[in-house]
């Protein structure tokens, strides 16, 4: 699709000339007579590029929407021209963010080359951006177990295709890295995968993230921004933690879904995209359907592709090479010398149950990569001390008797829990809102229950803040 050109400039017949010449080469031309109409221009659609008249009604307007251009869209470039330019002009005009500055009387030849110059370094840096979004990941997909191979021949499969997908699994199991995969395998590979938190965002603030807002919108709305979709035009959209999003917002991305159309808070104009859409969320949504929290409607529009990433339980055959992976990433990134796993302590992964997953066994990889001397990691100290074939018996569901059943009831209570926290903590990296969502408590509810169990110093010391 060709670009569009906005030739701003308070004299009729340069923009007449401009316009001419431009739509000679291939452009699409919009024009402004005033900074007011450059403006308006500006809030109905993005160009692709400004050319801008500095000097109009006997003043530096030009600068004003300049400075509007970067704010609101710095990916635009502006050439300025001037019938008033010196050193000083010029100066000014490119540290406010210009690409360049061509002095009047203006010549064919310079006008063609700036823009041609100003939309290969924006296509340029757009590329450098793919490029980067592309670039090789460590994948924590790595397996060639039945379940691995299983799951990724489905995702070859739809990968090509528009279809919306929903992924399930748990926490950890690498569900960001199968919506990665499926956009580097698709048709719309040569743009950048957007992505969005919905449980990191808060509920003010997720409809101007996924849509945008315009210009007083709200309070601290100084300038018009581009949401998730905007950005996501013909590109896949992320949405993980999908669950999490309010009812209202939900309407909103089933209108889209639907429709393919929106408008931004505080906005009157429709914008179509077309927009692939990836969910993900480690809720039965189903039962969140039945409890009221999540639109049936959403599920069958999300749920076409449906597909759930096996917890590491129940992919152990995987482990190793996973292990190895983690261990020469870690390695690598910290300087720390040639390291290997010892195969009978391998072994002894594969008899853990993992209640992290993946994200764990990464997190418990680096940690040994770092605290082990000597060049083979052969141990856990952070291992209870279970032999392996007691964690197998636990692996089967033959568990033995804890020793505080003997306990009085609320002191056992009390030693479980202080348990179970410590092991879900250490399964998320001390990370409190990973844990927190695991745990199905809120963050703040989690923190008080810590600090009741007497972790107080602990959770001072290991957890994130704020709170």
């Amino acid at each position: 699709m060709p670009e569009t050109i906005l030739v701003v400039d308070d004299e009729k017949d340069i923009r007449l000339t401009l316009g001419g010449l431009l739509a000679d080469e291939g452009y699409l031309v919009s024009q402004a007579q005033s900074k007011e109409e450059a403006l308006e221009r500006l809030e109905e659609s993005t160009p692709g590029l400004v050319i801008l008249d500095l000097w109009m009604g006997g003043s530096e307007k030009g600068f004003d929407i300049l400075d509007r251009v970067r704010e609101d869209t710095p990916q635009v470039p502006v050439v300025v021209i001037s019938g008033h330019g010196n050193i000083e002009t010029a100066v000014k005009a490119v540290r406010l963010g210009a690409y360049d500055f061509i002095e009047k009387p203006l010549s064919a030849d310079k006008i063609l080359l700036a823009v041609q110059r100003a939309l290969s370094f924006k296509n340029l840096t757009t590329e450098n951006q793919i490029l980067r979004n592309r670039s090789p990941k460590p994948s924590l997909l790595t397996g060639r177990g039945p379940a691995m191979s299983a799951l990724m021949k489905t995702i070859e499969m739809v990968a090509p295709t528009p279809a919306s997908v929903l992924i399930g699994g748990e926490n950890g199991v690498g569900k960001e890295l199968v919506a990665h995969t499926i956009h580097r395998l698709s048709q719309r590979a040569d743009r950048p995968m957007i992505e969005i938190n919905c449980a990191a965002i808060p509920e003010e603030l997720v409809e101007s993230e996924l849509f945008g807002h315009e210009r007083g919108a709200f309070t601290g709305a100084d300038r018009r921004r581009q949401g998730r979709f905007d950005l996501a035009d013909n590109s896949t959209l992320f949405l993980d933690e999908i669950a999490d999003m309010s009812l209202k917002t939900q309407a909103k991305i089933l209108r889209i879904l639907q429709e393919k159309k929106f408008e931004r808070v505080g906005g009157t104009k429709t914008i179509e995209v077309d927009v692939r859409i990836i969910a993900a969320s480690n809720k039965d949504l189903e039962k969140e359907i039945a409890e009221g929290r999540f639109r049936n409607d959403l599920y069958y529009r999300l749920n076409v592709v449906p597909l759930v990433v096996p917890p590491l339980r129940e992919r152990t055959e995987d482990i190793p090479e996973l292990a190895t992976l983690f261990l020469n990433e870690c390695l690598k990134a910290n300087n720390l010398g040639q390291k290997r796993l010892d195969p009978a302590f391998v072994e002894k992964l594969k008899l853990r149950p993992w209640p992290g997953n993946v994200r764990e066994l990464k997190n418990t990889i680096e940690r040994l990569a770092i605290i082990t001397p000597g060049p083979v990691i052969q141990n856990d100290p952070g291992l209870s001390g279970e032999s392996p074939s007691q964690a197998a018996k636990q692996k089967n569901g033959d568990f033995p008797e804890p020793e505080y059943m003997s306990l009085p009831y609320r002191q056992a209570k009390a030693e479980f829990e202080r348990r179970y926290f410590l092991s879900q903590l250490t399964a998320h990296g001390n990370n409190i809102t990973q844990t927190a969502e695991a745990v199905s408590l809120d963050r703040t509810s989690l923190h008080k229950k810590l600090k009741a169990l007497g972790f107080k110093d602990w959770v001072e010391v290991n957890v994130e803040k704020p709170l």
